[in-house]
């Protein structure tokens, strides 16, 4: 047996709603009672090696435009004729400088990371205590 379809005439159906007939935008409250601290953890953790990066192209940017203009060399040279780097003179080895740099970004990154998870589970505690952080949420139209 076949279920009965209902159907209306065409006249008869509602027509879309316009623009004049908005609604009014939805608005919730919400509280942040608890953040997780694995994931502050992995969210820090990238976001801190991707700035770690952009300041490291950027510091190799400048070197490569120092170099290009001259600037290296002349340091360079006034260095060695302060009296610095011996006999060979003195010399700036980027290679040295980048490694350095890297290495050092990797422990702050590191560092800031378990320091924002540390901030995590400290808002945990407080949250407890106080109640949380209230949000309001609304829609945009």
């Amino acid at each position: 047996m076949r279920p009965a379809v209902k159907t209306e005439p065409i006249s008869a159906r509602k027509p879309p709603k316009t623009q004049t007939s908005r609604q009014a935008a939805r608005r919730a409250q919400v509280v942040v009672k608890r953040v997780n601290p694995w994931s502050v953890l992995k969210f820090s953790l990238l976001f801190y090696f991707c700035l770690m990066l952009v300041f490291l192209f950027a510091a190799v940017i400048l070197y490569w435009i120092l170099g290009v203009i001259g600037v290296l060399d002349s340091l360079s040279h006034l260095l060695s004729q302060i009296g610095l780097g011996g006999r060979g003179g003195f010399k700036i080895h980027g290679n040295w400088i980048f490694t350095r740099m890297f290495l050092l970004g990797l422990v702050g990154v590191v560092v800031w990371s378990l320091v924002n998870m540390l901030v995590a589970l400290l808002y945990n505690l407080v949250s407890d205590v106080v109640g949380g952080v209230q949000i309001t949420l609304g829609e945009r139209h």
